[in-house]
Parts: structure tokens; C-alpha cells; sequence
């Protein structure tokens, strides 16, 4: 069962009791990432991440370790660019304490000036750990490129730049402002009671005040095509090429995860069968979708041979190009369809996943969208409907494709890329 309540704050604390589950996951989420960030504050969100387990007036960093491993529990954060993660996994009767636990770090961690110059060298390996890591920086690289000059082009972790310059006034004051109760969500599931958990958490959210209003994003779009090569001593040449996608309330969202899944989403996808089984060309070929709350994109990776990654390039766009030109067969469309079902069934098996599922409803559908009505778009959707979206996204003069690898001179230019 999913239960909601608003506090008067306009925090909201959802949760979804599975009796079964020995377990209960509990995230407590902020809506506010990095695309809200000014370009001299870059990775000020991710900071803010890292620091929240640095110590508080009442534990150190590491009596807040030592804490949750007596629970045999799982405590961590994550960032992404419209919101940030604080999240915990333990056993269902270690409720009240985790949830003590989270509410600490949260709302009273004391940002000591020792442990912020300790975390920005962290940080700053992280940043040089993914730029030395060649199959993530790639993907790093096309979200920037794609939303070249938008918000959304920056880095989660932010650049040395950045990050060297952030000052303990500034974390401290963009923690402040940028954490709105209207921006907060707390979700919980697995083996939890919605009322025990709204107790432990109203006392101690139900003073959180701010008088910022919350913020508005205007859309973006990428506007293409665009190539960009990066010149990197690897054994392989790495790519990724993009198109348009769609926000994560559109009303095709459905389709364009049927589609997808037929292009690359798979062992038995397009992508797959074609590159890998029949021309051997790539061990790693997939696709995937970006959503974001107004725009998205959809994404093909490859790794191959230097000689190789024209021949791939254009496989790829004759997959998109014959997507746009002639309707999925039923019997493939179904198959993809079973994929994603089967997938999104055996996923709410593990109460983290219900705990993320519940957050991201309510920050980007504002209500909870049950399973059922997941399936049952799933099920509604067409081969009409796969071909009128392949035309829609499959627009040649979109499209931004990422090269990573050796010198080479193949010849590429922007009208490989035309549909």
C-alpha cells in the first residue's frame, strides 16, 4: 500500500509497506542538482553530497560509519542534475534509528573547515579518476557537448577550476537556500508503517522554513548536428551518438522505451545482433535514454577498431533511418515489450528500487503512478505509434556524435550524420 502526506512545510513523505520484506530503504531526496547551479558554483551540489557525511554536533565521520555498520546497513548519496540522493538500507527494525541517523546528517551537519579541504582533494581525484576512465568520460562528454551552453551541459562533479574556489561560506549558504521543504521528498519502502514514519520524521522536518520560491526551468534543445572528436591514446575508438529525446512526463515516453529497446537495448536488439553477432565489429554496443523534467535524449555507445568506427557509425544510422521508414513487426515489438515489463516487475522485488520508484514519481509526475498503469501503456502502445516517434526523433540535423580515440582520418563530417 502507498501512502502520502504533505507537511505543512510542503515536505512530502511517501511510502510503500511490502510486509514480506525484512527490509526497509529510505531516501530523502532534493530536488535541486546540478542544472541549478550557476556555471562558478559547478559541483557545488555534489559537494554538499559529500560533505553531509563529514560530522555533526552529535557525531563525527566516523561515528556516522561506524553507525550504520552496526546495522548492517548500506548509507550513501548520489547527484544527478535535477536532484540529490541521501539514502539508507537496513533491516525493518533499525527503523527509528536510521531514521535518526539521516535526519542528522541532513539537517545539522557542521561542514568542519578540516574535513571540506580533506573532501575537495577527494573530489578533485574523483574528477581526474573520470577523466582517466575513457568508457565513462565519453558519456560525460556527450551530455556536455549535446547541452552545449546550457545548465545541463555541466559536470556533476564540476571542474578543478570550480571546485578548488568553492569557499565553506558558499557551500554553507547554497545548502541554506537551495534545500526547500517544497523541494524535499521523503520516500520509504519495504517493511514500513507510513504513520511510525511520519512521526519520526515530523518532529524533526516540521521546522524547516524558507522563503525561496520554487524554481522554474525553462526547455532546452539541442541543436545539431555537431561532431566532436577528443584525441586520446586508446586501443579502441570510443563513440556517442545522440538525438533528441523526450522529457520524463511525456506522453510517448512508453514508446520511445519500446524503442530504444528494440534499437539497443539488448542482446536481441538491432544494435546488438547486427555490429556484434553478425559483423563482429564491437564487444560493447547499446543504447539508452537521458530524461530530464523537460527535455531528454536518446544515446547510442560503441567501442572498435580505429578502421572500424565509420562502419559503425553508419550501421547505427541505418538502424535509426530504417526505425523512421518501416513499422516494427508485431512479433519484435512484443518481445521488446515483455523485456521492459519483465524488467520493471522483477526490479520492485528489491525495496530500494520501490524507495527510488516513489521519489521520482512524485518529483517529476507529482502522483504516484502504479504498476499497473506502467504495464498497461506498455501494452497500449503500437507500431504506429514506434514509426511516428522514430520520425519525430530521427531528424539527422539533431543529431551530436562524440569520437574518443587516435588520430584517424575518415573523413568525418556533419553531413555523415544526415538521415
Amino acid at each position: 500500500m502507498i501512502c502520502s502526506t504533505t507537511l505543512d512545510n510542503g515536505i512530502r513523505v511517501v511510502t510503500q509497506r511490502v510486509k514480506y520484506m525484512h527490509t526497509v530503504s529510505m531516501g530523502i531526496w532534493v530536488a535541486n542538482g546540478t542544472r541549478h547551479e550557476a556555471p562558478h558554483l559547478n559541483g557545488i551540489a555534489h559537494f554538499i553530497e559529500h560533505l553531509l557525511f563529514k560530522g555533526t554536533a552529535r557525531r563525527s565521520a566516523r561515528q556516522i560509519a561506524m553507525e550504520i555498520d552496526s546495522m548492517g546497513g548500506i548509507l550513501n548519496a548520489f547527484t544527478s542534475h535535477e536532484y540529490v540522493c541521501y539514502y539508507a538500507k537496513v533491516l525493518a527494525k533499525f527503523l527509528p534509528r536510521i531514521t535518526d541517523l539521516l535526519c542528522d546528517i541532513f539537517l545539522c551537519s557542521s561542514f568542519p573547515s578540516e574535513e571540506i579541504e580533506r573532501e575537495r582533494r577527494v573530489i578533485l581525484q574523483e574528477i581526474k579518476m573520470r577523466d582517466d576512465t575513457p568508457d565513462v568520460f565519453i558519456h560525460d562528454q556527450f551530455h556536455q557537448n549535446f547541452w552545449q551552453g546550457d545548465s545541463l551541459g555541466l559536470t556533476i562533479p564540476g571542474s578543478h577550476e570550480t571546485v578548488s574556489s568553492l569557499s565553506r561560506e558558499q557551500i554553507i549558504d547554497y545548502k541554506q537556500s537551495r534545500y526547500r521543504p517544497r523541494d524535499i521528498v521523503i520516500s520509504a519502502a519495504g517493511n514500513v508503517r507510513h504513520e511510525e514514519l511520519l512521526s519520526l520524521m515530523e518532529g524533526a522536518f516540521s521546522g524547516m522554513t524558507s522563503d525561496q520560491r520554487s524554481r522554474t526551468e525553462a526547455p532546452v534543445a539541442h541543436v545539431g548536428p555537431r561532431i566532436n572528436q577528443c584525441e586520446r591514446d586508446l586501443e579502441q575508438t570510443l563513440l556517442c551518438m545522440g538525438t533528441n529525446g523526450l522529457s520524463q512526463d511525456h506522453p510517448d515516453r512508453f514508446a520511445l522505451h519500446l524503442l530504444n529497446t528494440v534499437l539497443g537495448g539488448g542482446m536481441s536488439s538491432r544494435l546488438f545482433q547486427e555490429v556484434r553477432e553478425n559483423r563482429g565489429l564491437a564487444y560493447s554496443i547499446y543504447s539508452y535514454v537521458i530524461s530530464h523534467a523537460d527535455c531528454g535524449a536518446l544515446v547510442i555507445h560503441a567501442g572498435t577498431e580505429q578502421e572500424q568506427c565509420r562502419e559503425v557509425i553508419e550501421i547505427a544510422l541505418r538502424q535509426m533511418g530504417q526505425l523512421k521508414r518501416e513499422m516494427v513487426p508485431q512479433d519484435e515489438l512484443d518481445s521488446a515489450r515483455e523485456q521492459l515489463k519483465g524488467n520493471l516487475l522483477m526490479s520492485l522485488e528489491s525495496s530500494d528500487n520501490l524507495m527510488t520508484r516513489l521519489a521520482k514519481n512524485d518529483i517529476y509526475l507529482h502522483r504516484n503512478q502504479t504498476v499497473e498503469e506502467v504495464l498497461a501503456a506498455f501494452d497500449a502502445v503500437t507500431g504506429e505509434d514506434i514509426l511516428r516517434l522514430g520520425n519525430q526523433l530521427f531528424d539527422g540535423s539533431r543529431i551530436h556524435l562524440e569520437v574518443m580515440g587516435k588520430t584517424w582520418h575518415t573523413g568525418l563530417t556533419e553531413d555523415l550524420l544526415r538521415l
